[in-house]
């Protein structure tokens, strides 16, 4: 939740923020006098944007691996909410069987390596599950319109297979926090809700979906914002299976031009910019639902 209490600056945060300075100088002293290295920034905007004679200005490595991390990482967070939202109401349920194939999930998803995870989803999924519906066959043959539609929204026909099975993969991985947001936001309304509720007469999907849910969304705001955010950078970990995101063209740029500094910073501001108007948009969002309840 935002503080609404006003800022005050004290001598403590001065000396704080001189400390702060202090190292960031050290550092930058360090690097520049001790690590014998050639720094070559004026290369670095050719990555981001190329000019092509016939369209124009287009986006180049870096920007276009950074459009598919997006992609990535809203396809993913889409199919991760419904995912999270059946099993945070499954870890609720009333029925004890339900309640031990929602914990299972969590629990399996939640203590197991996240890279692992990606190689068996992964591998399954685009092994046995993907290559039953044909769809780069299908892509290729269908028309350009839509070619050309598929290809700016999710992948081109020849990463279309591998891009899906990233997608699920992150989806069912996130999906599993997820649910742990949607059961703590549902386990935090007060009692006093659920019994006047019930003493209207509503069923349980009545009380869910009228009373609880609606107040639950509001305080699950922040959590999934950083949800979202841990979903971008999670992002980077598809980069080991190829698919051309933004840490794969860092990668891929770094070994072909040695720039190993440059790219990387590059790479990281990239990120930084992303996540940060994730959460500055969560932000805003949490500000209107509460005068909105209010």
């Amino acid at each position: 939740m935002i503080s609404t209490r006003p800022t005050r600056w004290s001598g403590l945060d001065t000396i704080l923020l001189l400390v702060v300075l202090g190292c960031f100088a050290y550092l930058a002293h360090r690097v520049h006098s001790g690590l014998d290295y050639q720094w070559n920034w004026q290369v670095i905007p050719q990555y981001l944007l190329r000019y092509d004679p016939e369209a124009g200005w287009v986006p180049n490595l870096l920007l276009r691996g950074l459009l598919t991390t997006i992609r990535l990482s809203f396809w993913s967070l889409l199919l991760a909410l419904p995912i999270g939202l059946v099993c945070g109401l499954l870890r609720t349920s009333l029925h004890l069987f339900n309640r031990l194939l929602g914990g299972t999930y969590v629990t399996l998803l939640r203590n197991l390596p996240p890279l692992v995870l990606v190689f068996i989803f992964y591998f399954f999924i685009s092994d046995q599950l993907l290559p039953l519906l044909h769809l780069g066959e299908r892509l290729n043959a269908a028309p350009g319109w839509l070619q050309t539609l598929l290809g700016r929204t999710i992948a081109g026909p020849d990463q279309i297979e591998p891009f899906l099975a990233a997608v699920m993969t992150l989806a069912l991985f996130e999906g599993a926090y997820i649910g742990e947001i949607v059961r703590a936001g549902i386990n935090g309304i007060e009692s006093g809700q659920w019994e006047a509720a019930r003493a209207l007469g509503m069923r349980r999907w009545q009380l869910l979906r009228h009373v609880v849910l609606p107040q639950a969304f509001q305080r699950m705001i922040p959590p999934l914002a950083g949800q979202a955010i841990s979903t971008i950078k999670d992002s980077a970990i598809v980069s080991v299976i190829s698919i051309q995101e933004l840490t794969f063209q860092g990668m891929e740029l770094m070994a072909a031009t040695y720039l190993t500094f440059e790219v990387w910073m590059t790479v990281t501001l990239l990120y930084f910019l992303l996540t940060y108007s994730c959460s500055w948009l969560a932000g805003r969002l949490e500000v209107r639902l509460r005068k909105a309840y209010n």
